[in-house]
């Protein structure tokens, strides 16, 4: 599962969410180069038998898998940290602005599970408290958000009664 929970000294717990990503750099550029290899081998062949109309498209279609290799990389990075103290919750993430933060009293707060309006579509797995929410584990499997919003209501409990964390 890559959703990791540590317990902390003070009997919190942590959870580092990430996404399943198997596809490493070294991976990425070596099946960049084999795709690129083959695919202006088979432009320069035509080229050279006159079609020098596909080598500029061999380019445009390597640089456009060179650019979805770049963004999923890119995507495989993000990090969701949950942290479940005696008092509040607290969730950091990483987005295009740099390290944010959002921190929600563990007494008012609550874990919801929102079934998606399309049967296809995923749930939403939100923490709430005083009319601000932030979702969390937009990256996890249906089953792996089921189950984390288990953990987390476990730790939470409903509004107003907050269960011991031990």
């Amino acid at each position: 599962m890559p959703a990791t929970e540590v317990r902390l000294p003070d009997g919190g717990r942590q959870f580092i969410l990430e996404p399943n990503g198997s596809l490493t750099p070294a991976a990425a550029r070596r099946f960049l180069g084999l795709v690129a290899g083959m695919t202006f081998a088979i432009a320069l062949y035509f080229t050279s038998k006159g079609l020098w109309p596909i080598l500029p498209f061999a380019g445009l279609e390597i640089g456009v898998l060179a650019w979805a290799l770049h963004a999923s990389l890119q995507d495989s990075r993000r990090r969701e940290c949950i942290v479940v103290d005696h008092d509040s919750i607290r969730i950091e993430w990483h987005d295009r602005a740099g390290l944010r933060q959002a921190e929600f009293s563990r007494h008012w707060a609550r874990v919801r599970l929102s079934a998606a309006p399309i049967r296809s579509h995923a749930s939403r797995l939100l923490i709430e408290s005083h009319g601000k929410g932030r979702e969390i584990g937009r990256f996890l499997a249906e089953e792996e958000r089921i189950e984390m919003a288990g953990r987390l209501r476990a730790l939470v409990g409903n509004v107003s009664v907050s269960p011991a964390l031990e």
